[in-house]
């Protein structure tokens, strides 16, 4: 899929293609396959990005991270919605919450459970979908990289 910055995604599943896409980019350069994208509460794409650790060497460039950054500032966060691959781990949550987004779409919770459930208790929409090829694009990454992944949720 080629990302559109001039479109519109209007529907959930619209919004997850975004981060799907991200994800397999990064898992295409090498890096952790997790994707996420910013919109607008009309459906515009405000920014996308994938985990950028492995590529740039840098701790902090989680996929949420990435489009957060790509996405520039913005007035608000509370009607923005943010799709991510991967449930977000608690470093990406605590950007969630301290920013205030409004609504967190998670593509997948099955391979690993981060902190959408802290983040709905202090107000954001959380929307798991649970794709069926995210779980498994996640889980063969996590399976055949154990030390990469450990490493990106910080377990030594």
């Amino acid at each position: 899929m080629d990302i559109d910055v001039n479109r519109l995604y209007p529907t959930d599943a619209d919004k997850m293609s975004v981060a799907i896409a991200e994800a397999r980019q990064g898992g295409a350069e090498g890096g952790i396959p997790i994707g996420a994208a910013l919109f607008d509460e009309d459906g515009r794409l405000l920014g996308s990005g994938h985990n950028l650790r492995v590529q740039q060497g840098d701790a902090s460039m989680h996929g949420e991270t990435s489009a957060f950054r790509n996405a520039g500032r913005q007035q608000s966060y509370r009607k923005v919605t943010l799709a991510t691959s991967l449930s977000p781990c608690w470093y990406c949550s605590g950007l969630i919450r301290q920013f205030g987004i409004g609504r967190v779409l998670v593509g997948d919770d099955v391979n690993f459970l981060g902190g959408q459930d802290w983040v709905a208790e202090h107000g954001a929409e959380v929307t798991v979908m649970n794709d069926p090829e995210l779980i498994a694009m996640m889980g063969d990454f996590i399976d055949a990289n154990p030390t990469l992944w450990n490493e990106d949720i910080g377990v030594d």
